[in-house]
């Protein structure tokens, strides 16, 4: 198998070369092209490299098989990466480089709600096939496009099951402060949550935002430890969580529950946490622990960790797990259409119904999809241990220890 640096350069964004054991040079013929633009530098690089881990993992896979089978002829896979360095607008500038001049035939959608939405109007007015692996916010959805797809499913199934977790506990919990960053997602699942908090009969004592790139938390978690609440929900990015979690240490605050979306699903995460990442819940779209056989490339949940173990030397997360999804998903689509012609391939998505490693897969209408039950889970003993749903369950929600 050769070994090619497979990467677009444009001129508003700095190509990050990525090391990929696909099967052929990037200037062979009848090769799947798919344009990945990915944070790979700036603040929002440690997503961005989960999700170029996945997207690797899969085209090796792929290619190790031979390709993918398009109407009886193997065709080998390319991924053409752009680091847009975390940055929306190059972002979108990048997704049309890839569509116009690079000549992609699919593309993954840039990381995170936010740029998802903002790219996806370039992929819809060329009308190339798109799947986000990290976009969960209904907004990005609800555009009334025909070619974005994405494998997370809306904000609200992952607030809800632990809003009746810490509810029916017996626990007395009464009271939640929300924190979240400005930002699309981070600010569509807080606001999941403040719902989720009323709907259940918890007080929300207060719904405070900060600005992408902040830096001191202080001021706004002195507020907050004045209020004493009993459940504190804060939103962001692994970079931002951290952060955040050391300050609320040094502060006192010490609440009963501590929920944190997105990052203690991440190994950096507790890692860089230590004893201060212990007893934070959170919740996901996938867990390692899942069971599924899959008709995919990479047929059962256990067979895609062993692989992903194999290749990095870690358990796979949520967002590698996605990404890979990704590209498995696209690869039955291409084989269900028998052809790369993007109309038939988009219609080959929208109405895929079949099982893969990351689970059962079907797209509602708006291209969300629908069929999925992401896990709830909380770091115990330097681990995220699943607590719902019950066909995955390894532990209780603890209450307290926090530090």
């Amino acid at each position: 198998m050769l070994k090619s640096s497979l990467l677009s350069i444009s001129t508003l964004a700095v190509a990050v070369a990525a090391s990929l054991s696909l099967a052929v040079p990037a200037d062979a013929q009848d090769t799947i092209r798919i344009g990945a633009p990915l944070p790979l530098t700036g603040p929002l690089s440690p997503e961005g490299l989960k999700q170029q881990r996945g997207y690797d993992l899969w085209a090796e896979t792929a290619n190790a098989a031979g390709g993918i089978d398009v109407g009886g002829t193997k065709m080998p896979v390319e991924i053409v990466y752009v680091d847009y360095e975390s940055n929306t607008p190059r972002a979108v500038q990048s997704a049309e480089r890839l569509i116009t001049e690079d000549k992609v035939n699919f593309l993954f959608s840039p990381f995170g709600s936010g740029a998802a939405k903002a790219a996806s109007s370039v992929s819809e007015r060329y009308g190339i096939p798109t799947i986000a692996a990290t976009a969960s916010s209904e907004a990005v959805y609800d555009q009334g496009y025909q070619y974005l797809f994405g494998t997370f499913t809306p904000n609200s199934t992952l607030t809800t099951p632990l809003t009746e977790i810490v509810v029916n506990s017996g626990e007395d919990i009464k009271t939640v402060a929300i924190y979240a960053r400005n930002d699309l997602f981070p600010l569509a699942i807080a606001k999941e949550m403040e719902a989720s908090a009323k709907a259940n009969g918890l007080e929300v004592l207060s719904f405070d935002e900060y600005a992408i790139g902040t830096l001191d938390h202080a001021s706004a978690l002195t507020l907050m430890r004045q209020s004493q609440p009993d459940w504190v929900f804060a939103t962001g990015y692994i970079n931002d969580l951290i952060l955040m979690r050391r300050q609320m240490s040094e502060l006192g605050i010490k609440p009963k529950v501590l929920t944190m979306i997105a990052g203690p699903a991440y190994k950096e995460f507790v890692e860089a946490g230590g004893p201060l990442a212990e007893n934070i819940s959170s919740a996901a779209w996938w867990h390692p622990s899942v069971t599924y056989e899959g008709e995919d490339v990479f047929g059962t949940t256990a067979d895609y960790v062993a692989a992903f173990e194999a290749k990095y030397g870690a358990l796979p997360d949520y967002a590698e797990a996605s990404a890979s999804a990704a590209g498995a998903i696209l690869e039955l689509a291409i084989e269900k259409a028998g052809t790369v012609d993007p109309a038939a391939v988009r219609d080959a998505l929208a109405s895929l119904d079949v099982t893969t490693f990351y689970g059962q897969v079907k797209f509602g209408e708006t291209g969300q999809i629908t069929s999925l039950e992401p896990p709830v889970f909380q770091i115990q003993d330097g681990e995220a241990k699943a607590i719902f749903p019950e066909a995955i369950k390894q532990t209780d929600l603890k209450f307290g220890g926090i530090q």
